[in-house]
């Protein structure tokens, strides 16, 4: 089968290639710049260019593309290293879930700066010891008046000391079953009550962010979707999350650089060559079928959870090249450090591997019983 770009893609891809490298020689470390690269700069050179909303229907203010343009785009950019992160969270999954289950206000209002790059997102869903697990969201929002009064904190919230929006997932109904209850708002990040604290990682990046919302006011007319649904919406939105092209080549810069200076002479490191550079193919494939539909529901949990594997080998991979160099602070030993994360953001590997086993093959939960008797 030939998996060859049709050729008319050719100058997009082009384009986009020359525009990550203009923008990598700007930046310090190129690696993960689609969730630590920032630049208010660069995201409305996108929406100038086109290149934000590129999918979405024309009539609600996008470009009306094919999902295979919008690839080729942000494979290039996220590859070649752009900082994009101002605009990433919005188009990919903001943009989506409004198209969805926004109301038409809501669409009008918000869209339209997305599209232009001229607002930053982030999305508060983990909260101390409720990681993975949406159920256990206690950050609380409740009626009064016009408003929503919420409570509570959030963590490992990307973005959100730069960001002008949280898509929030709080718990309106706290009487009801674990997984209901949940509903979505959007809330403005300059409110009275909202409270950004960065966290600084063991690379000394701080786009994780701790968020405190203490009384904080949110207009009625900005509840997403169904009072009490949001379970059902989030699983929607960790499809845009969990299937995409970030989730493969956060580090392809660095592989790309050092690839050069391994010993191919040696048959174990030939070996693993072929290992990563067959895993890139398996991995683009598995992608571009999210991207183009043809992926079950839920099978971008197997996406995310090969794609990102593959990222921390790539990682070791780029450390053992480097030999004593990576014993040295710069991208190297920053990207081995920063690479355990990989198969945490965005649902950990153990919680996607349960998905799959339950979602997708259907198979039986072991009794609790004869899990402690094996043990």
């Amino acid at each position: 089968m030939d998996f060859a770009l049709p050729a008319e893609l050719l100058p997009l891809q082009d384009e986009a290639r020359r525009l990550a490298a203009e923008w990598r020689a700007r930046v310090e470390v190129p690696e993960d710049s689609w969730i630590v690269g920032t630049s208010r700069e660069l995201s409305l050179e996108l929406g100038e260019r086109g290149w934000l909303g590129m999918t979405w229907p024309v009539e609600e203010g996008g470009h009306g593309r094919s999902p295979l343009e919008r690839f080729v785009v942000f494979e290039a950019l996220i590859a070649g290293g752009a900082p994009i992160a101002t605009s990433w969270f919005a188009d990919r999954q903001i943009g989506p879930t409004l198209l969805q289950f926004g109301t038409p206000e809501q669409r009008k209002r918000f869209l339209p700066e997305i599209v232009a790059g001229r607002s930053a997102w982030c999305i508060g869903m983990s909260e101390p010891d409720a990681g993975s697990d949406v159920a256990s969201i206690r950050t609380r929002a409740r009626r009064d008046g016009d408003c929503w009064v919420v409570e509570g904190t959030k963590i490992w919230t990307s973005g959100a000391a730069d960001a002008d929006w949280c898509y929030l997932v709080a718990r309106t109904d706290p009487d009801a079953p674990a997984h209901a209850g949940l509903s979505e708002l959007i809330v403005d990040m300059r409110l009275p009550g909202v409270s950004v604290t960065p966290i600084t990682d063991m690379t000394g990046n701080r786009h994780f962010c701790e968020v405190h919302f203490d009384g904080v006011r949110v207009p009625g007319e900005l509840l997403v979707g169904e009072e009490n649904g949001s379970f059902r919406q989030v699983m929607r939105q960790m499809e845009h999350e969990r299937g995409g092209i970030d989730r493969l080549v956060s580090n392809r810069a660095l592989y790309d650089e050092l690839r050069p200076r391994a010993d191919l002479t040696d048959p174990r490191v030939r070996q693993e060559v072929a290992a990563i550079e067959t895993g890139y193919t398996i991995g683009r494939h598995l992608v571009l079928r999210e991207v183009l539909g043809q992926a079950p529901p839920g099978f971008s949990a197997a996406t995310k959870t090969f794609c990102t594997e593959l990222e921390q080998r790539v990682a070791a991979f780029c450390a053992r090249v480097a030999g004593a160099d990576a014993l040295v602070w710069g991208r190297v030993a920053r990207n081995l450090c920063y690479a355990p994360g990989y198969t945490i953001m965005g649902g950990t590997t153990q919680i996607l591997r349960n998905i799959l086993a339950e979602r997708l093959l259907r198979l039986p939960r072991e009794p609790r019983a004869a899990h402690t008797e094996s043990r």
